[in-house]
């Protein structure tokens, strides 16, 4: 037996070659894992797995590696050795082919019914996912080959999932079908793939982007009034069948929101129904989202004739002006970041960040848009082979071709193994050095530093080659006219020129551009910056013209530029920098939270020239040394604090321009704003403090904690954001009063100090308002003291506190104080939070609050994520009742919400419901960080300004607004389905 096992010791005899060297994050966890999956190995009859694990090879020291770098592949082996065992007879691409095989015969069973369909297919498709992965690792398969791997085993399993049901319908008597053991021919369903399941691109945990689309004339329909209704629910179960999360896993995750109106059209839809819609009502991004759409599944040749039907839509041979620009906006959702500082590496977005893969993918596309009407060469699907067309036919140059090409597969690359560690649907490079270098371990990197050079220099050849190419593009708009702002009456052309950019009133325009020409600002004084800004014009106004409220935008530019000290240094860097002015029209008009900001304060845009802004992440210890430095030359306690409001202000705004331009994501913004307040409010309480003991002097044995609740406890501020708090103090047993020169007892001295903190950080002064402070949340409410002794405060808690007030303490945190009383404070918080209680009054209570707060708090509309039946209050109070109830199975518990609902216990949710609350989440997290960030009020749907229209869409990777109207409303209604189940038990 060692005999035949130690042939393929090298990996010989299950890959056909021998393995790489693939090193493990830690060598001793390496053979641990080893060790026990060998006994595993040896308890399931597995015995040359168990004795080549055991022993000392080039391929045991392979897989060592694999399980310590991937808890995903190492559950896998754990869970069926036997997918090892069977490499011995038969290599891993036999055993590929075999599981492809298996799956397509998964239908026809005899025993066949839609539970043993979706354990067969979980079962197949997990150990072709492990193998795929295998070959991968083991440097014999390229990137290439494992998404068309991927591709082809999401195309088997769909067409088994849809055979089952066609052959499911025949038996029913509500499909005629030719040939049952044939079920496809005919059938009326139709089943395209998009995106990159279309391209056979596929990466290792996407989801599969689908449209279902019905022919009631096919010969398999009885009834052509009835065929609606049945494919909707044939739909509506293939996608269960593959997307829902049982024990044995999923198959895919399965999306069909880029079908013809998702917000008001049925799962399936009648061919007609398209076509019409397409001619009619079709977008761009929809022609470009069908340059890769495939028919995969159900009637094939019947999803080729709809697409060759449809292929005047997709490829037109002549484009108006409009259409071009349109096609032009879809490029501008990524946009080209040219000479705009270093790239972080740590939390990159793969897919959506500077230098990623949809950079890419969204310039051949729109080089597609343009030209494949008049050149079908240009219509493939496959984004490699476009790029090498598109070089071929000198679209663009063969360098950019080949350089694109190299790096869109080495990003593939990476993307796959960041999905590989965990089998997540993620995009985002890890955000600590320790996990960064598990993933460079395994794309064979020796050192985090080797594979985030070689990663950086990746972004940056894309990004290089992204900008130079739409550069070089052709002009294909007209010209802008005449601009001429001379004298005091207006030109008739010029006038024309405006109004055709896009203003509505462009006489105010001609006025307010004069007074820039006039010097009638300090900025406009010097005839150099007059100059620089004369060049600048016609730029500034084609930029604001792209938007929707043109004029308004370009007020509030003049209100800014009223503010500025000087000019000259800012219209040169905009010159120089198109991409800093497309961020400054971004923010005026998109953003009037942050162009208020930037217009009462212009010194904040002094931080966007920093060249590290966008490559340094805003954490703890950064915001911590920046306030260190810019406090150390204050003097007074009223020049601390307008310090602080000074560098709270830059530092929020800054946050939300990386926010803007994708340099964090939405989790890493809450983090910062929360820690920026934490840093900032306990200066200002350090302070305060200091400054309330000249008079009062010290309680003896005096201790502060402040306890941080809500938003700032769980670290998800928005920038929007009240901040929640209650102030705790302790003190000696026998202190009756502070020793100073006006002493005071310890309740008042404590309740003192508490309203001068709040005066310190709420009062509005020149600088503004640090943070709006709410101390509700405090024992007895606005009833109660605004300062607790700890002692008061663990007896409230522990006797007399209502749910609600327990639900709450669930995100509390201490924020700033006195190191030892934070630490009692922490202890004291988990004791309550983990006291036993009763399910049923718990949830109960939760129930009745959130009933109540619908009453008497009701959304506007679903954009209302907060308040939304099934939206942020729907998911606190499950991860809240969760906490309470110890239906938490992670240690420390997490305080932060999303992070809750993603470790909610196997007994409380399954693991399809974690996957959808989590995901909930994170989807709500970034709609409402980007809409708190650009916003002062709630957000009008009907009137979304283009702008803001791209950040969002770019942030949750959706392609029109009324998709993501239509994905918000399934979503909301899926998480209250689920808070009905898990808290009222229905």
């Amino acid at each position: 037996m060692f005999e035949a096992t130690a042939k393929g010791e090298d990996g010989t005899r299950w890959f056909g070659g021998p393995v790489r060297a693939l090193a493990p994050l830690d060598s001793a966890h390496a053979q641990e894992e080893l060790a026990d999956l060998a006994e595993i190995a040896g308890e399931k009859k597995c015995p040359r797995l168990s004795v080549l694990l055991a022993g000392d090879s080039r391929l045991a020291a392979f897989l060592g590696a694999v399980f310590n770098l991937s808890p995903y592949l190492r559950d896998c082996a754990r869970s069926m050795p036997w997918s090892l065992e069977a490499l011995f007879d038969e290599g891993l691409r036999t055993r590929l082919e075999a599981l492809n095989a298996a799956i397509a015969a998964v239908p026809f069973a005899e025993e066949a019914s839609e539970a043993s369909v979706m354990k067969a297919l979980r079962r197949y498709k997990r150990e072709a996912h492990f193998l795929i992965a295998l070959d991968d690792l083991a440097g014999h398969a390229d990137v290439r080959t494992t998404v068309e791997r991927l591709s082809t085993l999401a195309g088997n399993c769909l067409n088994a999932a849809v055979d089952f049901l066609l052959r499911d319908a025949h038996r029913q008597g509500r499909l005629r079908l030719a040939d049952p053991a044939e079920p496809r021919p005919g059938c009326g369903w139709i089943i395209l793939a998009m995106g990159k399941l279309g391209a056979h691109e596929l990466n290792y945990s996407s989801d599969i982007d689908l449209i279902a689309l019905i022919d009631p004339e096919a010969p398999a329909i009885p009834d052509p009034m009835e065929a609606s209704e049945l494919f909707v629910r044939l739909t509506r179960r293939l996608v269960r069948i593959l997307h829902d999360r049982t024990e044995d896993g999923y198959v895919f995750r399965t999306d069909l929101r880029l079908r013809p109106d998702p917000g008001s059209t049925p799962l399936a839809i009648p061919v007609e129904a398209a076509l019409i819609y397409y001619e009619s009502r079709g977008q761009n991004w929809e022609r470009a989202a069908m340059i890769k759409a495939r028919a995969v599944a159900g009637d094939v040749k019947a999803g080729a004739a709809f697409l060759a039907e449809l292929q005047p839509y997709v490829w037109r041979k002549y484009l108006d002006f409009a259409a071009i620009a349109d096609v032009h906006s879809i490029k501008r959702q990524i946009h080209a970041h040219k000479g705009h500082g270093a790239i972080a590496v740590l939390g990159h977005n793969v897919k959506l960040g500077r230098g990623g893969i949809r950079e890419i993918e969204f310039f051949v596309q729109t080089q597609q848009l343009i030209a494949g009407g008049r050149f079908p060469e240009l219509r493939g699907r496959n984004t490699a082979e476009m790029l090498d067309m598109l070089a071929e036919r000198r679209w663009i140059t063969r360098e950019a071709g080949d350089a694109m090409i190299a790096q869109y597969w080495f990003l593939r690359r990476v993307e796959n193994a960041v999905q590989m560690v965990r089998d997540e649907q993620t995009h985002l490079l890890p955000d600590t050095d320790e996990e960064l270098r598990r993933i460079g371990l395994m794309l064979g990197y020796e050192t985090a530093e080797h594979f985030a050079a070689t990663f950086r220099r990746a972004l940056q050849t894309v990004e290089q080659h992204y900008a130079a190419l739409f550069e070089t593009a052709p002009q294909l708009t007209r010209g802008m006219g005449n601009l001429v702002f001379t004298g005091d009456v207006d030109d008739p052309d010029t006038l024309a020129t405006l109004a055709a950019l896009g203003f509505e009133r462009p006489s105010d325009i001609c006025r307010v551009i004069r007074g820039w020409h006039f010097g009638r600002y300090r900025a406009t004084r010097s005839a150099e910056a007059r100059e620089r800004l004369t060049e600048l014009t016609p730029a500034l106004l084609e930029a604001f013209g792209n938007t929707r409220r043109a004029d308004e935008a370009l007020l509030r530019f003049d209100e800014f530029l009223s503010g500025l000290p000087a000019g000259i240094q800012l219209f040169s860097l905009l010159q120089s920098q198109p991409r800093l002015l497309d961020l400054l029209v971004t923010i005026m008009g998109a953003a009037p939270r942050l162009a208020a900001i930037i217009t009462r304060r212009p010194h904040v845009f002094d931080g966007l020239l920093d060249p590290a802004l966008l490559s340094e992440p805003p954490d703890r210890a950064y915001l911590a040394e920046r306030l260190s430095i810019f406090l150390a030359g204050a003097r007074t306690f009223e020049e601390i604090l307008d310090r602080l409001r000074i560098f709270a202000s830059e530092k929020k705004f800054l946050i939300g321009i990386r926010l803007l331009t994708g340099s964090i994501d939405a989790v890493r913004a809450g983090r910062a704003f929360s820690d920026l307040a934490d840093l900032t409010i306990g200066a200002a309480f350090n302070a305060v403090l200091e400054e309330f003991a000249i008079t009062h002097g010290h309680v003896k044995g005096g201790r502060v904690a402040i306890l941080g609740m809500g938003r700032l406890g769980s670290r998800e501020l928005t920038a929007g954001s009240d901040v929640d708090l209650i102030l705790l103090y302790d003190h000696a047993p026998d202190a009756d009063e502070s020793v100073g020169a006006k002493p005071l007892a310890p309740p008042h001295y404590y309740a003192r100090l508490t309203q001068r903190l709040i005066a310190a950080v709420s009062a509005p002064t020149a600088e503004g308002v640090l943070f709006e402070l709410d101390l509700r949340l405090r024992p007895s409410g606005n009833k109660g003291p605004v300062a607790t002794h700890i002692d008061a405060f663990r007896k409230y808690q522990r006797t007399e506190a209502w749910t609600w007030e327990h639900m709450a303490l669930t995100r509390g945190r201490p924020v700033a104080g006195d190191d030892t009383l934070c630490q009692e404070v922490r202890a004291e918080v988990e004791a309550i939070v983990s006291m036993p209680r009763d399910f049923g009054k718990l949830a109960s209570d939760a129930v009745e609050m959130r009933e109540l707060l619908e009453k008497e708090k009701p959304a506007r509309s679903v954009w209302d994520l907060k308040l939304v039946s099934g939206g942020v209050i729907d998911l606190e109070f499950i991860a809240q009742v969760a906490a309470l109830s110890g239906n938490v199975s992670a240690s420390p518990r997490p305080r932060a919400t999303g992070e809750a609902l993603a470790v909610l216990s196997p007994s409380f949710a399954d693991g399809r419901t974690r996957d959808e609350l989590a995901s909930a989440y994170r989807l709500y997290m970034v709609v409402t960080q980007i809409l708190r960030l650009c916003l002062t009020g709630p957000l009008d749907p009907k009137d979304v300004p283009p702008g803001l229209a791209d950040l969002l869409l770019r942030s949750v990777d959706l392609p029109d607004i009324g998709v993501l109207e239509a994905h918000l409303r399934e979503t909301v209604k899926r998480v209250r389905e689920h808070f009905d189940r898990l808290l009222k038990g229905r």
